[in-house]
């Protein structure tokens, strides 16, 4: 085989292959292309001689009809090899395959169980944030509100496992209407106001139009552009500025969110695009989260008619500011498609 590929190559097809071996057939070395052929134990005396002849262009002849023979029979040896290997690997894929499956499964599983409880956690701990169960004190007040902070958390992780879980088995579902791509960033940007605060870092908003009337599922979009954001300012230091655009072309809207985080390796580009795959997936690591957001964000936008571009290092200019982080833009149709 090592001879077969030798002499494929075109560079080393002049070069001469002798055989040196107890064990190896003179015919077969020969008909597979050696020039020479060595039995040991080798004889000192003749060897370098035996050698300079090859080297000097000698070559040994086998005779054609059993040259023809031991080809054969080492073809017949190859594909069995071959075939043993085909074989070996699709049963590896299969096992693969049924892995995937059974993940998938668990994930969907253990998601609904987590999110059956946990709504009457979130609706209790709001009216006791809210003090419709009564009035609280400063140090009550301040425990509930981490609380609250901690649910609020806990509960985007499971929507995010229900998502991720819908994407995988192609069961993400879009429910369209009339909506203002403007108004859904908006809302976006007020939720994170708490977060902004407290990782010390700014938001800049750009946006020309008043306007931007759309159709299409809204709260998927949000969503979408959460899972964006909420990395944007995750990767950001601590008093940078996160940029986020949002403008018309052509027949679409762009929504593009940049930072000034430290970027995302070339080879990491596709990956991170990929469910519960981080640039930085180890135990140690400095940043929270599983490696599902950029997932789900690329499926929203995949359903709303649009994509997800990714770009790191970047050169964007948003409201006055220019990063060089990562760029992020999605974007989605006016009119999303009616089949997803």
């Amino acid at each position: 085989e090592v001879t077969l590929r030798l002499r494929g190559d075109p560079t080393l097809r002049e070069v001469p292959i002798v055989a040196i071996t107890a064990e190896g057939d003179r015919s077969t070395s020969l008909a597979v292309g050696c020039d020479g052929f060595v039995q040991k134990p080798i004889n000192a005396r003749t060897f370098a001689a035996t050698l300079e002849k090859f080297l000097r262009g000698g070559k040994e002849v086998v005779a054609p009809a059993k040259a023809d023979a031991h080809l054969r029979a080492q073809s017949q040896r190859i594909v069995a090899r071959l075939e043993a290997k085909v074989a070996e690997l699709s049963e590896a894929n299969e096992r693969l395959v049924e892995a995937d499956r059974a993940r998938t499964t668990f994930y969907r599983n253990v998601s609904h169980e987590l999110a059956t409880p946990m709504t009457p956690i979130v609706g209790y701990v709001k009216l006791l944030v809210d003090e419709e169960l009564g009035p609280l004190n400063a140090s009550q007040r301040k425990a509930l509100r981490a609380m609250d902070d901690c649910v609020q958390r806990l509960r985007s992780l499971i929507d995010n496992l229900l998502d991720v879980t819908g994407l995988e088995a192609g069961t993400m579902r879009f429910v369209h209407r009339d909506y203002d791509v403007r108004s859904v960033v908006e809302r976006v940007l007020s939720k994170f106001q708490g977060l902004v605060a407290q990782r010390s870092v700014q938001l800049a908003f750009e946006c020309a139009d008043a306007r931007m009337p759309a159709w299409g599922d809204a709260d998927r979009l949000g969503r979408g552009i959460a899972q964006v954001l909420d990395n944007a300012i995750k990767f950001s230091p601590a008093g940078g500025v996160v940029g986020v655009r949002v403008r018309h072309v052509g027949s679409f809207y762009e929504v593009c969110i940049s930072d000034n985080g430290p970027g995302i390796p070339a080879s990491h580009i596709d990956k991170v695009m990929q469910p519960f795959v981080q640039a930085d997936g180890s135990p140690t690591r400095k940043h929270q989260g599983v490696g599902i957001g950029l997932a789900i964000a690329r499926r929203v936008v995949k359903g709303l008619g649009g994509e997800l571009l990714l770009e790191s290092p970047t050169n964007e200019r948003i409201a006055g500011v220019t990063f060089r982080g990562t760029t992020c833009k999605l974007s989605v149709a006016e009119r999303a498609p009616h089949s997803t």
